[in-house]
């Protein structure tokens, strides 16, 4: 190899791991640095996004800059007093909070909490609509001993009275689905079968699953499966690794590339949001990896 390689050559060698230095040639420190901080365009065919509470040590403004530099274009789980801040960085809300509580553990499947859940839920909707987002996300709430099918009727009940609203103001109301082996202990939304029957007794193309594969690949597995058969009822999804809920990388079981391709071969145009834990001290270099594994 000529030692009069120029600059572009010589970082398209580094970034693609040719034999530039097992030929002889030194690497000038500068043009390495360059190299690894380089982003390539994105692929396009999965939309990213990233969960904000995995960050909340970092001020949003600067998770938004953030956000920019690595070229994607979109946020999870903001608050309506947060949206300001995203839109100043042209970014989208993919799943918006209501403006009020927000629990958990207290959801749809107890009717002591729907007075107060359909009118936080009706005030929602319109904040939705009217900053131009679309996803809205709700919870089932924990058991407390009752019973799965006692939970989707109550379910069922307090729903129907704010998805005409979201139907004509064009929201999707997305309920997330979460483990309750490790993470949350007694909550009731804790498989997808459960989801989807809630999804047909509504009967509304404007509720969703929210499906969560570190929570699902914790009480059932088959992530792929899943996506290839029912992948109609998912509206949008999170990512974690299994176990510990830290880095998708090589260290956890589950291979997020061929996750992302069931997803791009279901027709999903919605968004699919890291919400991983980082363990390394680095956790943008961290997210910046995750976002890589998944843009296939």
């Amino acid at each position: 190899m000529s030692s009069s390689i120029n600059r572009r050559s010589l970082l398209k060698h580094v970034i693609t791991g040719s034999a530039a230095m097992a030929a002889g040639v030194v690497i000038p420190k500068s043009v390495m640095a360059s190299a690894v901080n380089q982003h390539a365009p994105l692929k396009g065919n999965i939309n990213h996004s990233v969960c904000r509470w995995c960050y909340n040590d970092v001020p949003l403004e600067d998770l938004c800059k953030v956000i920019n530099e690595i070229g994607f274009t979109a946020i999870d789980l903001l608050k309506p007093n947060e949206w300001p801040i995203a839109k100043k960085y042209g970014l989208n809300c993919s799943m918006c909070y209501t403006a009020g509580e927000t629990s958990l553990t207290k959801g749809w499947n107890d009717l002591k909490n729907h007075e107060w859940l359909i009118k936080d839920y009706l005030e929602g909707i319109k904040l939705v609509a009217e900053a131009g987002y679309t996803n809205l996300i709700c919870f089932a709430g924990n058991r407390n001993g009752m019973d799965d099918e006692t939970g989707l009727q109550n379910c069922v009940t307090g729903l129907k009275q704010i998805m005409p609203l979201a139907e004509k103001l064009g929201v999707i109301i997305q309920i997330e689905l979460f483990n309750s082996r490790i993470d949350h202990k007694d909550y009731m939304g804790d498989k997808s079968a459960w989801g989807i029957e809630l999804c047909k007794r509504l009967g509304s193309p404007n509720f969703k699953i929210l499906f969560d594969i570190y929570h699902m690949q914790i009480d059932e597995g088959d992530i792929i499966r899943s996506i290839q058969n029912n992948h109609q009822y998912f509206g949008h999804y999170h990512t974690a690794g299994v176990p510990g809920r830290h880095e998708i990388d090589e260290r956890q079981e589950l291979y997020y590339p061929a996750i992302m391709r069931a997803i791009v071969d279901s027709g999903y145009k919605g968004y699919v949001a890291q919400e991983f834990m980082a363990k390394d001290p680095d956790k943008i270099a961290s997210l910046k990896a995750a976002i890589k594994i998944c843009d296939v």
